[in-house]
């Protein structure tokens, strides 16, 4: 099974000190029940509209104050939580995408915790939570064509050693590394604050490990901690 050792830059954990994140990593296998993903999904609109969990506006809240801090604007670029969680009070539900995708924004607007989802076959080298210096690519599409941008010098970023997976922290994922249903192997990761309590991680990790496992029998998944509470 493929090893994924996320790098977590020091100028982030002094901007995050309290910053903790569930690394899981999944070794796919034939996925024989898609329609897991639709019934999670389903669920967490229901939740999310019901009102979410009761540290939920708090957690979504810090995330606001942390983009706040490397200078992204959370009204105009919200967590990717955030976002979801705003479409779904909007419209009532998501569209389904793929099923991966549908699980792990299932368990991102249900647990109001940004949920990221790569195929770590596409990376070069591990994944690395840095502040971007402006020069890094980020691939993108724009108008329906492939494009390059940069991140402003200071923001911070997922990035590998081709450049920018991920723009201002969780909020868009870049074309080359997306995870789709086809991966064979399967990187998430899902990013905490300290407003959510870490059981409450932990239990989004295992609801997320969970519907993976109904939908690919056979499935290989390692998960880890980063940050404080790990061991």
């Amino acid at each position: 099974m493929q090893s994924v050792l996320p790098l977590i830059d020091q100028a982030v954990a002094e901007l995050a000190p309290e910053f903790r994140a569930l690394s899981i990593v999944v070794e796919a296998a034939l996925l024989t029940r898609p329609e897991v993903a639709r019934a999670a999904l389903d669920h967490a609109c229901k939740a999310v509209q019901a009102g979410g969990p009761s540290w939920g506006d708090a957690h979504l809240a810090a995330w606001a104050d942390a983009f706040r801090k490397f200078g992204a604007k959370p009204q105009r670029t919200p967590c990717s939580a955030e976002a979801l969680r705003k479409r779904v009070l909007r419209d009532g539900t998501l569209p389904s995408l793929d099923p991966i995708v549908d699980l792990y924004n299932a368990i991102s607007i249900e647990y109001a915790i940004p949920v990221g989802g790569e195929n770590i076959d596409a990376y070069a080298g591990s994944p690395q939570l840095v502040v971007a210096d402006g020069s890094e690519p980020f691939d993108t599409m724009k108008e329906g064509v492939p494009a390059v941008e940069y991140p402003d010098a200071g923001e911070v970023v997922w990035r590998d050693d081709k450049g920018v997976t991920c723009r201002r922290w969780n909020w868009r994922q870049g074309v080359r590394t997306r995870l789709g249903v086809d991966a064979q192997n399967m990187w998430f990761i899902l990013e905490s604050l300290p407003a959510m309590p870490l059981d409450a991680l932990t239990e989004a990790g295992d609801k997320l490990i969970a519907g993976l496992q109904q939908m690919m029998p056979g499935v290989q998944i390692e998960s880890s901690l980063i940050g404080p509470g790990a061991n």
